[in-house]
């Protein structure tokens, strides 16, 4: 189901969401002091081609044991640079993309899917591209160890 659902999302407008985000990575790339985002751009690239199946989760939920107040702080810091110069514009062509999709009762599942890549589109520093499965297994696992 979800490679189906991954094909539809392609065909009917997450081509053009993940060349945005394939063109904000290249532009983050020639922009030397926008380099430290190139990695989250590459994420959520991937995340964009292929939005069932993967899932993206913060560092901090995946590694907890590696919190660290100086990396949230320019997390921070990166990603309102991110926000200024990416951030607002891949938000709208998510947004725009998921209400086309909405239009047509088959692509309302890949339209939600848009409106969530919208959200992660405002703020991607810090998130990694996870499967479902590791995604729910570090969740099971943080609340195994928040509640020893």
């Amino acid at each position: 189901m979800r490679t189906v659902l991954n094909i539809l999302n392609f065909v009917l407008g997450g081509f053009f969401t993940t060349l945005s985000w394939l063109l904000a990575t290249l532009v983050s790339i020639i922009l030397i002091f926008t380099l430290p985002l190139t990695r989250s751009c590459w994420e959520i690239t991937r995340l964009s081609l292929f939005p069932y199946g993967n899932e993206a989760m913060h560092v901090n939920e995946l590694y907890p044991e590696k919190k660290n107040v100086l990396m949230n702080t320019g997390g921070t810091v990166l990603n309102i640079v991110w926000f200024i110069l990416f951030g607002w514009w891949l938000c709208l062509s998510h947004i725009a993309v998921g209400i086309a999709q909405c239009i047509t009762l088959i692509g309302i599942p890949v339209g939600i899917a848009n409106f969530k890549l919208a959200a992660i589109a405002l703020w991607p520093v810090g998130r990694r591209v996870v499967s479902v499965e590791d995604a729910e297994a570090a969740r099971s696992r943080n609340a195994r160890d928040r509640f020893r």
